[in-house]
């Protein structure tokens, strides 16, 4: 069985020989066939030098080298299409994974398809970075059925079934466990060590939290009517028109029956408004539909770009 490790960096120069270092350790103890697949994601800095070092003294490793920073949920997908292994494990390049809990993500994945690591005992500041991850992870965990501890924890195993034939795409890497059980694939979790980072900069921010809260909004659209958007936009539009419809019809009443002028009145507007809203959704649904189509007949455009590969 071979174990496939990607691992993504963004301008983590400081952080590349420790890691492989700690890498090999845990691996070669656990003592199954690897390869490390680290994905330089468009560095900016000695990075992708560094790998190219690595690459040269352990054959083991792969290095995909990105045209420029297309993001995290990018990068893990670059890992995923060139990993060969049958379980392949994830985790950032910044050390606040611990290398060492990898081996016992693999000791579950005879029970589970996929094992999420859990920062039970988070060394981030609270307020900027620990709370609004509780917060997030409890919407998520509500919002999509799938109930994790720590949704952004990026060390993760996954059986190559499960990511093979899962498309990314935004910041959709942190919500693969949730997309994962439309098919039904078993998921567990295990407490992992979390530290502090030592070396580098942190490259998460506030406008991840926004993106992150957007893309569980896609998340769960697609949970629900991914194959039948009619049956989300066409209530809402059947809802809207019928009262708008009520509306006009008791304007129309009150003109014909009693000659009581409607065309100064609100509710005309408001009734005239609420057609107008109802046909626009039911007409959304109808496109939704045919863009699912398409969908489902073509593929999906590649979201990243490859500017070298070394080591395959």
């Amino acid at each position: 069985m071979l174990i496939s490790v990607v691992v993504p960096l963004y301008n983590e120069e400081e952080n590349v020989e420790p890691l492989h270092e700690r890498l090999m350790e845990s691996l070669n103890k656990d003592g199954r066939d690897y390869e490390i697949i680290y994905v330089d994601d468009g560095s900016t800095d000695g990075t992708l030098p560094l790998l190219e070092s690595v690459q040269t003294s352990d054959k083991r490793v792969i290095v995909i080298s990105l045209r420029r920073n297309f993001g995290q949920t990018a990068a893990f997908a670059a890992g995923f299409d060139f990993a060969r292994g049958d379980i392949i494990v994830t985790m950032d390049g910044d050390l606040q994974n611990d290398p060492a809990d990898i081996p016992k993500l693999l000791s579950m994945m005879d029970s589970y398809d996929l094992v999420s690591g859990w920062r039970k005992k988070r060394r981030d500041p609270f307020f900027s970075r620990r709370l609004p991850s509780m917060i997030a992870n409890s919407i998520i965990s509500r919002v999509t059925g799938v109930r994790l501890h720590d949704y952004g924890c990026s060390l993760k195993a996954y059986k190559r079934d499960v990511v093979k034939n899962i498309k990314l795409y935004g910041e959709m890497h942190r919500f693969i466990p949730a997309v994962a059980s439309w098919y039904g694939v078993r998921i567990g979790e295990v407490e992992t060590t979390h530290h502090p980072r030592l070396r580098g900069k942190s490259k998460y921010g506030i406008s991840r939290t926004v993106k992150v809260v957007l893309d569980l909004i896609t998340v769960k659209f697609l949970q629900s009517f991914s194959t039948k958007p009619i049956q989300f936009f066409g209530p809402m539009g059947l809802i809207s028109g019928f009262l708008g419809f009520m509306m006009l019809l008791y304007l129309t009443v009150q003109k014909l029956a009693f000659g009581i002028s409607i065309g100064n009145r609100p509710l005309l507007l408001l009734g005239a408004l609420l057609i107008i809203v109802g046909v626009q959704m039911i007409g959304m649904g109808l496109i939704s539909e045919i863009l699912v189509r398409v969908y489902h007949e073509s593929q999906r455009k590649a979201i990243y770009v490859v500017k070298k590969i070394i080591g395959t």
